[in-house]
């Protein structure tokens, strides 16, 4: 079992391109699988596993109080692994096959109005200063290129172009795509990058975005930074960067953008997930069509 793990470790880093975090989770979910395969037979191997050790396992962690969206990635966890064994001719039969997901609760984002992307940045207080330059860059890089949180922190100095006005990101799985920047994203930009001589440090190295003392922002200062910003616009409960991400998307929608144009600035391997940002604009497209046909009055 050990030796077909680190396979599977060898195969998510080296093949799949996945982060150190991802691979992590991964692995844990196994674990966990294991440790449970233990308690009920100390001799099993996850090799030799059949699909109902792995449904005992899921309802013992439903009895336990996990939710099914935290039950699925596990799962999902294990598909991966099982799917990897069978490739590797480790197994001849994937037990997990014709296993379905568990159902839950569908989502709905509510994406920030173009009224509300107005007030953030008219009736916030921006100092002319390191920070208040930055904040505003923040906001600025989120809704008008859909960058990821982590896009954006790891961001490095050589991502950006002035001549090309464009923006470089590395995104999951290590895939980098080309971001075009508006105007006044371009000359905000440039106003930050002299203002940023003023804290960088040598252990900031390139990274484009800093902090006060010159080092990296880190996840949570980007989340409370624009929660901060939008509770003072908005009454939305989720205040988050994915929520500015889901708004830059809704809003391309709303104005005529294709789905295919979103979905590769957006970064997303497959049109799948740049559908889930299409109920805003569907939303949208309703009120248009209460509003223009003529039975409609």
């Amino acid at each position: 079992m050990i030796d077909s793990l680190q396979a599977y470790r060898n195969y998510l880093q080296k093949e799949k391109n996945y982060s150190s975090h991802t691979i992590t989770a991964y692995l844990k979910d196994i674990s966990d699988f294991n440790v449970f395969l233990g308690n009920e037979d100390a001799a099993q191997a996850l090799e030799t596993v059949q699909y109902g050790q792995v449904r005992s396992w899921i309802v013992a962690l439903v009895e336990g109080g996990i939710s099914n969206n935290s039950v699925n990635r596990k799962i999902s966890s294990l598909k991966s692994f099982y799917k990897f064994l069978l490739k590797s001719k480790q197994i001849e039969i994937n037990p997990l096959q014709k296993h379905k997901s568990l159902k839950t609760p569908k989502k709905v984002q509510v994406p920030f109005s173009e009224k509300e992307l107005e007030m953030v940045f008219e009736e916030n207080d921006y100092p002319d200063d390191f920070e208040g330059i930055r904040n505003r860059l923040i906001i600025e890089l989120f809704y008008t290129t859909g960058m990821r949180r982590a896009e954006l922190i790891s961001l490095e100095l050589s991502n950006y172009s002035s001549y090309t006005k464009t923006l470089k990101v590395l995104g999951k799985r290590n895939k980098e795509r080309i971001l075009p920047l508006l105007d006044c994203t371009v000359v905000l930009l440039n106003r930050y990058l002299e203002v940023r001589k003023t804290v960088e440090s040598g252990s900031s190295g390139n990274l484009l975005i800093l902090n006060k003392n010159g080092h990296k922002v880190s996840e949570t200062f980007v989340y409370r930074l624009i929660n901060d910003y939008f509770s003072n616009v908005s009454e939305k409960v989720k205040k988050s960067p994915h929520v500015l991400r889901h708004t830059f998307a809704t809003h391309l929608l709303n104005n005529g953008a294709d789905l295919n144009s979103v979905k590769e600035l957006l970064g997303h391997a497959s049109l799948s997930s740049t559908q889930i940002y299409t109920h805003s604009s569907l939303a949208e497209l309703k009120r248009v069509y209460q509003d223009s046909h003529p039975r409609s009055h």
